[in-house]
């Protein structure tokens, strides 16, 4: 099949860093591995900063032109029209304003992965935009979700015709990344993650606190990343002595891969994570991980084998958890073992791509299901 494949909250090729992005170059060439000709849509950005209903108008404009360009293009044959619409993340501050129309207007399945309903947002400043979301929910004949927060969100849109699959959130490498390598000394702890205002601060700042909470226990931390917060971030562990955290800055992926092959546990509270690829990336590698159940994390990781996960929030039981695996060297290698099997063989993009053929399968059925009942045939069951 020919794929439109669209990306409203980033571009699919500006080269930014992210995980939204990286996933979204994974789905494209799992799909592409399927042997699915897959064509990322031109549009500029639809991340929305703020609900100013200028900035939705001026966004919808350029979709609108968008829109009737590339219609008036397949139609006259300039073009090879898409023979399905794939949206990746749909939410209320980039919602897609491209596919639910162009899916109708060319009779063709819509499919989204990782689409979401902020429910609150339906009666706040956000509505118009949440609206135009859940219109796309409702037009949409497979929705993949990559986490069980989002499938109980998208539960209100299931029925004959609108079919939820989960999808697991996956990672890929070009060769088998480096195993972890005991170095001995203290246990070594790493983190890695962007330094930005929002979930991302507040997730370093409670590692500051939970580690001070075990500032007897011996250990060293390296951090690695960097943005517009490091200032502040480099504040919250400057109380630590010397030597006992480290910021390694911005490094690329290879060099993060080989970082974490030194280091023996991953530690990231991840505050409303949306899943992270960076666990499965660590776990690859033969590190266990220690968070918070929050968000999607517990969708990349195997609950006390291959990470321990505390209660949201709940520092005491963050710092205890990771206390006595510090303590516990056997336990540490033990989890790194199953962590380093789970992601190379269930998390795979061979995985993936199985799942996403599925998935593909189940909307063209449905859409043509549709079809049928459209003309008169037997509605849908």
């Amino acid at each position: 099949m020919r794929i439109a494949f669209h990306t409203p909250l980033n571009l699919f090729a500006d080269g930014g860093v992210s995980g939204d992005r990286r996933m979204a170059r994974q789905l494209v060439a799992a799909l592409e591995s399927l042997g699915h000709v897959v064509e990322p849509v031109k549009i500029g950005r639809g991340y929305l900063r703020d609900s100013e209903a200028a900035s939705l108008a001026c966004l919808q404009a350029e979709a609108e032109a968008l829109r009737e360009n590339l219609l008036a293009s397949w139609r006259d044959g300039t073009a090879a029209a898409p023979d399905l619409w794939f949206t990746y993340h749909n939410y209320y501050r980039a919602p897609d304003l491209l596919g639910p129309e162009i899916a109708t207007a060319l009779d063709i399945p819509y499919v989204t992965a990782e689409a979401s309903d902020a429910a609150r947002r339906a009666h706040d400043e956000w509505a118009p935009h949440t609206a135009i979301v859940r219109r796309g929910l409702d037009a949409a004949d497979l929705h993949f979700h990559f986490t069980e927060r989002d499938r109980l969100g998208l539960e209100p849109w299931r029925r004959e015709g609108i079919a939820l699959l989960p999808l697991p959130p996956f990672i890929a490498f070009d060769r088998d990344p480096p195993r972890r390598i005991a170095d001995g000394g203290p246990p070594r702890l790493i983190t890695i993650a962007m330094m930005r205002e929002g979930t991302k601060q507040n997730s370093y700042l409670a590692l500051a606190r939970i580690l001070d909470r075990i500032r007897d226990a011996d250990w060293r931390l390296s951090i690695v990343g960097d943005g517009r917060k490091r200032g502040e971030i480099e504040q919250a562990f400057s109380g630590f002595p010397a030597g006992r955290v480290a910021f390694l800055g911005l490094l690329d992926r290879e060099r993060a891969l080989g970082e974490l092959s030194h280091h023996d546990i991953f530690v990231w509270p991840g505050v409303r994570e949306a899943y992270g690829l960076v666990y499965l990336e660590a776990q690859a590698t033969g590190l266990p991980v220690v968070a918070f159940d929050s968000g999607g994390v517990s969708a990349t990781v195997q609950r006390d084998e291959t990470a321990l996960l505390a209660p949201e929030g709940d520092e005491a039981a963050f710092a205890a958890a990771l206390a006595g695996l510090l303590r516990d060297g056997a336990r540490r290698a033990a989890m790194g073992k199953a962590a380093r099997r789970f992601v190379l063989s269930e998390r795979t993009m061979a995985r993936a791509a199985e799942r996403l053929a599925e998935g593909l399968a189940i909307a063209c059925r449905n859409r043509s299901l549709k079809r049928q009942a459209r003309a008169g045939g037997a509605p849908l069951p």
